[in-house]
């Protein structure tokens, strides 16, 4: 099976690299092992937060030469900081073509409303999350939904920023078969159950009950698994802005933002291959000329190059043994600790090293393998090493910035002669 780029692994990273390369006519097909790791998160996008020794950042590019200084190895500094600005641009301008409509700049951090009431600085985020401009809401949970406790959000938000709240749950009849089976009764269940026309109305008129004289209303983000429709016909409904706060995994936020990059790839001609995964590679004189997959067998799959996005511990793009920690298909160089007992932190909330390991690049983003750069594969995203994703807030970032980078870096290469 012959493409242009075969990307390893479906998450933001390698979806919006092969959206990139489809939208330039390249054949492309993305590898996807599982779920994505984007189910998992709140549906925001970070830029960069914090530098590498805590300072918070408010204005992402104007801190990007200090982040050079800092983290020399950090994936902004390999692809240069003149670059990040267009390619962000470029990053929101494609996300919007994904038909996602999200809010945000990369020259100031917004902050939105985590489901603990605080405030978290952000670069992207979907129009439902904003930020806190009424002196009253209503936060309201869902009777038995267990994943969102609308109390804490209330309290913090009372606490920590003077917002006049107001706690209630919401019954819907129409919920009531979800509910006697807790194992159903998730996010994506209930949203799937709330998207439909027939329960708006019963649902804005518990709403208007339930949040008084408050400004708005703040709801778990159990609505709009497909698009942002069920919650503007709700919002109208209500007569009450109505903002979504992310809940616990799986995420209908990050969901529908994996769905809409999947939906553009394949309108493009993309081809998706969901549950397999790469187990081995042929490489010859400093090339990847061929992959072996779980579902394929022995018929590998080849491209002119290859992208990996296979992400970190979590997603089985890096390894870690007694021995040490190892990228499984391709064997390439890895930065990390080679004392095991410098991998972590005994405190939770402390910056923890393994977070930093990941695959070794050029400034081009290929991937090293015994200190020479692999001519046609490149590492995109949370396999790459070099910054910590969590302490400094540019995880997504990174992944975006990175896939289009690579994305341009391809392109570049089949214009030479």
């Amino acid at each position: 099976m012959r493409f242009d780029v075969v990307v390893i692994g479906g998450g933001l990273a390698g979806m919006v690299c092969a959206i990139g390369l489809a939208e330039q006519g390249k054949r492309c097909a993305v590898v996807s092992s599982g779920q994505s790791a984007l189910y998992f998160s709140s549906g925001s996008l970070d830029l960069l937060a914090q530098l590498p020794d805590g300072t918070p950042v408010d204005a992402p590019l104007a801190a990007l030469p200090e982040l050079v200084r800092q983290a020399p190895r950090h994936p902004y500094s390999l692809i240069g900081a003149e670059r990040v600005a267009p390619l962000s641009d470029q990053a929101a301008q494609l996300l919007q073509r994904c038909g996602l409509n999200l809010q945000g700049s990369n020259e100031r951090n917004h902050l939105r409303i985590t489901p603990l009431g605080t405030r978290r600085a952000t670069w992207l985020s979907p129009q439902a999350i904003g930020e806190l401009p009424w002196e009253s809401v209503a936060v309201i949970g869902i009777e038995g939904f267990l994943d969102f406790q609308p109390q804490l959000a209330a309290d913090s938000l009372m606490q920590a920023l003077g917002v006049r709240t107001e706690v209630n749950w919401l019954h819907l009849p129409a919920l009531d078969r979800l509910r006697n089976n807790p194992s159903e009764f998730r996010a994506v269940n209930i949203a799937r159950v709330l998207d439909l026309p027939e329960n708006r109305m019963p649902m804005a008129d518990e709403l208007r009950r339930l949040a008084g004289d408050a400004e708005a209303i703040f709801l778990p983000a159990c609505l709009g698994l497909e698009e942002d429709a069920p919650l503007l016909a709700l919002q109208a409904a209500v007569g009450k802005p109505v903002r979504l706060l992310p809940t616990l995994p799986p995420s209908v936020l990050g969901m529908r933002l994996h769905q809409a990059l999947r939906r553009r790839l394949q309108q493009l001609g993309g081809v998706f291959m969901p549950g397999d995964s790469v187990l081995r590679a042929d490489i010859d004189a400093g090339r990847v000329t061929g992959l072996y997959t779980r579902n394929h067998g022995d018929i590998p799959l080849q491209a002119q190059q290859v992208v990996l996005a296979s992400g970190s511990f979590f997603s089985n793009g890096l390894a870690a043994d007694f021995d040490g920690v190892r990228e499984p298909v391709f064997g390439l160089d890895v930065d990390s600790q080679a004392d095991r007992a410098d991998w972590s932190r005994s405190d939770l909330f402390a910056p923890q090293p393994y977070l930093q390991f990941g695959v070794r690049t050029d400034g081009r983003l290929r991937a090293l393998r015994h200190g020479e750069a692999l001519t046609n594969l490149y590492a995109i995203g949370a396999v790459t090493g070099g910054y910590d994703p969590l302490r400094q807030g540019c995880g997504a970032g990174v992944s975006l910035i990175g896939a289009l980078h690579v994305a341009q870096q391809i392109a570049a290469e089949e214009e030479r002669p």
